[in-house]
Formats: structure tokens, C-alpha cells, sequence
């Protein structure tokens, strides 16, 4: 896309007589070509095909009726009132940046509602602000919040990603409404908004447009879909394949890096949600346009698995918080609802009803015409979580996040994170952990330290303690080596390495998985073994116990201080060991790397052999941490909020397993969750752990894990995590005695 440049110029009497007739004949062409797109506009995510269908649904009874009187409703209210397009000052949350994605999303609804009942007074009203917006785009300077050397810039808001999901909005608008427009209407708002929006974020941001990044999908779509509104063939071939059409760039090359095979996105479930709206809407509309690019079909359908992982990287409607996460999102989050209600219009998967009935949001959309009419015939399945490592990187071999789940007296999960870096958006943290029980959160992760769109807090950006605390890695529940954050906090470093899943397997009883990497430091291996199983009681015939073994085990040439951290969430309940608490005072656990934001409140040295931490969860169960001690660890307790001088953080609390002056050591323990609290009742069940004791032990090849429950109750968990073993490799070992098989990767023993 080209511009004239707008400096001082003269012309000849013959060259503005050319000039003349060269215009004449554009604005002749450019007036048949808006005609033609008349005639068939909409044609973008909602198609006239989907009109018509649309406004016979809102005669009939209906969820899709009953959501058109509710918009209806709302968009009434809001036009009754004066057009408030306000000049750009504010960061995100602030006025002027909320009044300008309420102008879009409002500009949206109005086309939709025009488009069903065809009254002009909605078109009109697109029309009068559209065009507020064309006489003030061109005089727009970058906006005055920009961060400089950060994000690149806008001019309507304070970064170009904003723009860009304004224009992805704003077109759909713009193409609802064209047909109740006139030739000059539509020239001046083409040329004063949409042209100009387009080149700024395009040939003017070329660092956003061709990145392989979220931005530059937003920035694509929009710039994509612009184009097919306009008649600009050349922009949707740009937006495909990058502005030099390379292919180096555009929405094909990110639609090829930015997801494994199996539909993972490199930045986690948080920020794949976030993308997923403009990956799934472009396509939409490129498949409304272009059907013969089978855009649904690319990369062995990667859009439609991408979907339908979004979904499974989430746990009592919440995603998983990794990464640069705001913890509150979830499966009722907009950009999934038109994801869902996409897939279901292409698939007809019975379980996306499920999911759309959880949503509780129909969109006015042909797509979402078909999810409500299907609910209301009750056509919904149950949809299934599965137990699944989900590869990471574009070819699904740079490490995984792994998902292990089953149900024992309500569902749990563990999320198991050997996965890359995650960009710019990841934190330090390779193979963390997390664990979900009974719809709750018990072993936690931070996720951002940021006050999303709360401009009175850091102007809702990510707080400076989003670099000091939440990327860092003692705040995640994995090893830190000397106080120091893996790759020594470095952003490059960490998408230059990731660890290696060693195996995922799972039978009735296990589900476990194993992985390593040995480039967070220097000279050191980190190897952990997760495995979530469900135990049949002996001694209670139908009931099941659930519970998470964890070995993690490090290797070095040089001796080391190795921190291992939990951080819980409930009220601590007891210890089986003194505790040396803080009573008066209280001193952060360190200097640096996010141990300065903890406040140490107590100490202790278990004995030799098992150590157990109890808590309460609010979800009204107990659970215990036990651990295999050796004599020589300590225990520290802690708690966020250590030079933290605007409360920024929460005060979470943490358990710290440290190990002093070691070359080579292996962190075990089991975690039980057991028992409940009533307080509503007044009861108290089984608040007491039933683990008696805990070992550990490595016989060649294989680690063995021995579990003894009250009432001479006793297991064995016996894995093979070494590199590159026979599927069904026989292994053998003997403990205390007895002799041992199993083939492949483990096996659950019952020792009676």
C-alpha cells in the first residue's frame, strides 16, 4: 500500500487536466467495485446466506431470539445518547482507551442489529461515527502514552495492538452497513479511516505486521479483513504472506510457528485464548471469501485443534495460569465463545455444546445461530478432559505441557510445565507444577503481577514486579539453583533452550510423565518425575484415594544450594516437626532473583526420614505434603510481600525445601489430599494424613517409590525415566528382598 506523500507540490495546467480525467476514471471504477461489494455485503464473519437465516430465527422462540431482544435492548439505550469519539490520552483502562473499544464493540452491535431488522437508524448511526472517525484519524499524532522501545506504537491507543483489534471490529461494522451508504459516505470514510488505519499498521509498523507473534496476528487479521471489505486483494495477500509477500511473515507463517501439531500455543493458555480471536475470525472470513484456500483444512486442520485445546487447557472453566496470565480467565472469555461457536458450525461436535452451555453467551452470528438452535433441541454432549502432553514448538518437539486428570470424590489435575519459554510472555520456570482438586486451586502459580485495565495501578499495565517476583523462578513450584533464576532470567537464552519430555503414559490407575533439561544452568540436570494416581483402598472396598508422587532429581559436577518451593493455597493446619517462627519481626529471604518479595516467617530441620505440612484449602479438604528427608535440609515457610511498596502482590504463602552444599540430590514426596471441613456442620473428617512412611530408592535404571498407609495398607511405584526405551522394555528390580517386573515405562505395585 502506497500513499502520496502530502508536502507542497505545483502542477502543470496538462498535468492537472491528466490528473483530472485519471480521477475521474478511479472514482468510476472505485463506485462499480463498491457496488458489486453492495450486493453482497455482509460478507466477512457474518454472510448474507447468514443474514437470512439470522432474521427467521428472531421470529421464533429461542435462545438466538432471546439474545437479539437483549442486544436490541442495549444498543437502543446506547444511541440514544450523543457520540462521544474523544481525543487519545489515556493508557489502558483509562477513559479515553475504554471509550474507544466501546465505540467499536457498539459500531459492531449496531451493524448486526441493522443488518436483522434493516431499520436505517442503526446504519446511521455507524455512519455518523465512522465518519467522527475519519476527520479525526488523519490528524492523530502516536499516542501519548506510548512506550517507546517496548510496544509499538498506535495513535488511536496507546499501542498498535489496540488499534488492530479496533479494526478488526470496526470492519466487520463497516461491512454491515455498507449497503444503506453513498458513494461520497463511503469514499470519505475509506479514505480518511480505514486506508490510512490499514497503512499505519501495516507498511508503517512493519515490525508488528511480519512478527510471528500475537500482535502481528491481530495486525494481520485486521489489515486481512480490511481488505476484503475494500476490495484489496493485494492487502489480504500481504496480511497472508507478509508485506514483501515472502512469506517470512503473515498470518501462514504464524499459523505454522506459533502452534504444534497438536494445536499448543507457544505463549500458554492465556495468551492462546487471546490470539485465538483473530486466528479463528480471519479464517472465517477467508473461508467467506476464498473457500478454495480451505484455510479450516491448513496444516492438518491446526485452527480447529486449536480450539479445541484451548478448552482442554482449562480446569473448572479457569485456564491454567502459566506464563503471563491474569488468573481470572476462562472458558467464557469472548475470544473462545466465537471460537466455539466457529468450530461447532464446522464440525457439528456435539461436545462444543457442552462447553457453549457452560459459556452461557450466544453471539449474533450464523454460527452462533447454530449452537442456540442445537441447545435449544438439547443436542449437547458432555465434552471430555483428557490426560494429554501437549508437544510444544511448530514441529511439537520442544518440550510439552502436560495435563494428567481424573476424579476421585471430584476432579483433579496436575499441569506439569516442561515447555519452551513462551516469548516474551513466559516465565522461568521449567518443569513447574500446579495441582486442582474438588473445583480449587492447591498447588498454585502466580501468573502476571498485573491489575488488568485498573489504570490507577501501573495505568493497567504489567507491574514492575511482573520482572521481580512472577517471572522469576522462585515463585514457581520447581528448583532454583544459588538464589538464581533459571537461564539467569534471560529472555533469549530461554527460547534458545527447553527441556526434553522423556516419556507420557498412563494406564487406569497412573498417569505420569518424566522430563530433563540441563541449559537452565550451567553444569546442572534437572530431571523430575510426575505421576498422578488413583489407589484402590484395601481396607474400604469401592472407595479410591488420590494422590501426586513428585521426584525431582539434580546432578552436578560442583555442590550447589538447591531451593525447591510449594506454593499452597488453604491455612496451614500443622507440621510433624518444630517450627522456629518469626514473632516480632520479620526479614526478606534474600536480595535479588524474587527472593527480596519474601518475608521469612519460619524455619525448620525435620529429622531424617518422613516430614509432613498439612493445610486446609477453602474447598473444605485437607491436604499434606510428605516428603522424604534426609537429615541435612531445611524447611523455610514464607510469604509475598517483602519490598513491596505499593501492595502490589498478593500474600501467598510458600514452603521451601533447601538443600545446602550438594552436588547431586533428589527431592521426593507424595501429596494426599484427605478428609473434610464443615464449618457450616460443624464436623471435621480425617484432618490427619493416612501416610505412615515414605522412601525412596534408585536400583540401576529404576526409581522406586514405597508408600505406607495406615492400617498396613503399602505400594510401589516403580518408573524407568532413562533416555530412549523400548516401548515395552522388560524391567526388573528387587526391594527388601523381593523381586520385581514390569514392562515399558512403570507400574503401580500393591504389596499385601
Amino acid at each position: 500500500m502506497k500513499f502520496l506523500n502530502q508536502g507542497s507540490f505545483t502542477l502543470s495546467f496538462s498535468q492537472k487536466k491528466w490528473l483530472a480525467a485519471i480521477a475521474v476514471v478511479f472514482f468510476s471504477i472505485m463506485g462499480s467495485t463498491q457496488a458489486a461489494i453492495a450486493k453482497t455485503s455482509p460478507n466477512l464473519v457474518v454472510t448474507v446466506a447468514d443474514v437470512k437465516n439470522m432474521r427467521a430465527a428472531i421470529k421464533e422462540d429461542g435462545q438466538f431470539k432471546r439474545t437479539f431482544i437483549a442486544s436490541k435492548a442495549s444498543v437502543d439505550e446506547q444511541i440514544k445518547r450523543a457520540i462521544i469519539v474523544p481525543m487519545p490520552q489515556d493508557g489502558g483502562g483509562g477513559y479515553t482507551h475504554e471509550r474507544h473499544k466501546k465505540n467499536y464493540k457498539l459500531m459492531y452491535d449496531a451493524g448486526i442489529i441493522y443488518q436483522l431488522t434493516q431499520d436505517e437508524k442503526y446504519a446511521n448511526y455507524v455512519r455518523d461515527m465512522l465518519l467522527i472517525y475519519a476527520d479525526l484519524y488523519p490528524t492523530l499524532p502516536l499516542h501519548p502514552k506510548r512506550k517507546m522501545g517496548k510496544q509499538s506504537p498506535g495513535k488511536l491507543f496507546w499501542q498498535s495492538l489496540n488499534e488492530a483489534m479496533w479494526l478488526v471490529y470496526t470492519s466487520q461494522a463497516y461491512d454491515l452497513v455498507i449497503p444503506s451508504l453513498s458513494t461520497k459516505e463511503k469514499t470519505k470514510i475509506e479514505t480518511g479511516l480505514f486506508r490510512p488505519m490499514a497503512n499505519f499498521l501495516s507498511v508503517e509498523s512493519p515490525q508488528t505486521f511480519n512478527k510471528v507473534h500475537n500482535h502481528g496476528t491481530w495486525a494481520t487479521a485486521a489489515v486481512g479483513m480490511t481488505g476484503y471489505v475494500l476490495g484489496e486483494q493485494e492487502w489480504v495477500e500481504q496480511a497472508l504472506y507478509d508485506l514483501d509477500k515472502s512469506g517470512k511473515g503473515g498470518f501462514l507463517r504464524q499459523l505454522d510457528e506459533l502452534f504444534s501439531p497438536q494445536g499448543y500455543y507457544n505463549e500458554g493458555p492465556y495468551y492462546q485464548r487471546y490470539a485465538l480471536m483473530p486466528f479463528v475470525t480471519f479464517a472465517k472470513v477467508i473461508q467467506a471469501n476464498q473457500p478454495e484456500r480451505k484455510i479450516f483444512e491448513y496444516r492438518d486442520g491446526i485452527l480447529l485443534k486449536a480450539i479445541d485445546t484451548t478448552i482442554q487447557l482449562s480446569y473448572n472453566k479457569l485456564f491454567f495460569p502459566i506464563n503471563d496470565a491474569i488468573k481470572s480467565k476462562g472458558i467464557d472469555t469472548i475470544e473462545l465463545v466465537n471460537g466455539v461457536a466457529i468450530a461447532y458450525g464446522l464440525t457439528k461436535d456435539a461436545g462444543l455444546l457442552d462447553i457453549a452451555k457452560q459459556q452461557n453467551e450466544i453471539i449474533l452470528t450464523g454460527d452462533g445461530l447454530k449452537v442456540a438452535q442445537a441447545l435449544d433441541r438439547q443436542l449437547e454432549q458432555p465434552y471430555q478432559f483428557k490426560s494429554v502432553a501437549f508437544g510444544d514448538g511448530n514441529d511439537g518437539k520442544q518440550g510439552a505441557l502436560v495435563v494428567m486428570r481424573q476424579n476421585v470424590n471430584g476432579e483433579q489435575a496436575v499441569l506439569f510445565k516442561p515447555t519452551g519459554q513462551g516469548l516474551g510472555h513466559g516465565h522461568f520456570d521449567k518443569l513447574t507444577w500446579q495441582f486442582y482438586d474438588k473445583g480449587a486451586e492447591i498447588v498454585s502459580d502466580y501468573g502476571a503481577a498485573r491489575f488488568l485495565n485498573v489504570e490507577a495501578k501501573f495505568g493497567g499495565r504489567y507491574l514492575p514486579e511482573n520482572q521481580t517476583w512472577a517471572k522469576q523462578t522462585i515463585a514457581h513450584n520447581t528448583v532454583v539453583v544459588d538464589e538464581k533464576s533459571h537461564f539467569n532470567a534471560n529472555v533469549k537464552m530461554g527460547n534458545a533452550n527447553h527441556p526434553e519430555l522423556l516419556f507420557f503414559d498412563k494406564n487406569e490407575q497412573v498417569t505420569i510423565s518424566s522430563a530433563k533439561i540441563d541449559s537452565a544452568y550451567e553444569g546442572v540436570l534437572l530431571k523430575r518425575t510426575m505421576a498422578l494416581i488413583k489407589l484402590p483402598l484395601q481396607n474400604k472396598p469401592g472407595q479410591e484415594q488420590s494422590l501426586v508422587i513428585d521426584v525431582f532429581n539434580i546432578e552436578s559436577n560442583k555442590a550447589h544450594q538447591y531451593d525447591l518451593p510449594v506454593h499452597y493455597k488453604g491455612h496451614l493446619i500443622s507440621t510433624d516437626f518444630t517450627l522456629d517462627t518469626q514473632l516480632t519481626s520479620l526479614s526478606a529471604l534474600g536480595k535479588e532473583n524474587g527472593y527480596q518479595h519474601l518475608w521469612l516467617k519460619a524455619q525448620a530441620q525435620p529429622k531424617a526420614g518422613l516430614s509432613q505440612i498439612t493445610w486446609l484449602n477453602d474447598n473444605g479438604r485437607f491436604y499434606t505434603s510428605s516428603a522424604v528427608m534426609d537429615g541435612d535440609s531445611s524447611l523455610i515457610f514464607t510469604q509475598i510481600g517483602a519490598n513491596d511498596p505499593l501492595f502490589n502482590l498478593r500474600n501467598e504463602n510458600a514452603f521451601i525445601h533447601r538443600k545446602a552444599k550438594a552436588k547431586n540430590h533428589t527431592f521426593v514426596s507424595v501429596l494426599e489430599p484427605h478428609g473434610e471441613y464443615n464449618p457450616s456442620k460443624e464436623f471435621t473428617i480425617s484432618a490427619v494424613s493416612s501416610i505412615e512412611n515414605l522412601s525412596h530408592q534408585k536400583v540401576n535404571n529404576i526409581d522406586v517409590v514405597e508408600i505406607n498407609f495406615v492400617g498396613n495398607q503399602r505400594y510401589l511405584l516403580a518408573f524407568n525415566s532413562a533416555n530412549n526405551i523400548e516401548k515395552e522394555q522388560s524391567n526388573s528390580f528387587s526391594v527388601n528382598g523381593i523381586n520385581y517386573k514390569f514392562e515399558g515405562r512403570f507400574k503401580l505395585f500393591s504389596i499385601k
